[in-house]
């Protein structure tokens, strides 16, 4: 990445997504060239994901707000500026994809617009659907379920800010576990499709 945020090209073909920068900088106040020249000079091309991202923190402006979430996002932006990691790619070497709607309603409401219309669909795009299963936690409440060849899937409901309106969740679907980056815009249309249903 260059100091203004724009895609640089690396030896291996693959780009940190350009959007991520600006935010990156914002955040930590730090120029996207100097997060670079920070893991360079300790190494981090060698690392890990969870060394890069320990990396990260431990270098992390003072002051930075939610500072370990930065670090991740750091991280992952690097890894993939450095190569070691393409767009959609987790640290384990599988894809992901995900999608998100603010919605007019509280969380359990929203979770529950969705398993109304989606919860008994039987396959999507040709994967069989199994182990579908509800959870709830303080923040969170969840549906999930397993495709058969597509890994796992995630629908997540939590009020977008609970100090101020109790009346809009971000309902998010993460769909983990893919085994190649071929199908990622496909999943996240198809997901885009189903949230904008709502």
């Amino acid at each position: 990445m260059s100091e203004t945020g724009g895609a640089e090209t690396n030896s291996t073909g693959n780009n940190t997504r350009g959007e991520r920068v600006p935010a990156i900088e914002r955040a930590t106040g730090r120029a996207w060239a100097d997060w670079v020249a920070v893991f360079d000079a300790h190494g981090a091309r060698s690392l890990g994901h969870a060394e890069i991202a320990k990396l990260a923190l431990a270098t992390m402006p003072h002051g930075v707000e939610s500072e370990e979430w930065w670090a991740q996002g750091v991280a992952i932006a690097f890894e993939q500026h450095a190569g070691l990691r393409v767009p959609g790619q987790s640290s384990t070497g599988t894809f992901r994809v995900s999608a998100s709607r603010t919605l007019p309603l509280d969380r359990d409401a929203a979770l529950a617009a969705w398993v109304d219309r989606f919860g008994e669909v039987t396959e999507h795009l040709g994967h069989a659907v199994s182990g579908s299963r509800s959870s709830r936690t303080e923040k969170r409440s969840f549906w999930r379920f397993s495709l058969d060849g597509a890994g796992k899937v995630e629908v997540a409901a939590a009020l977008k800010d609970a100090a101020k309106d109790q009346a809009k969740t971000i309902l998010a679907i993460s769909q983990e576990g893919l085994d190649s980056g071929d199908r990622i815009e496909e999943w996240r249309a198809y997901w885009k499709a189903q949230l904008a249903q709502l």
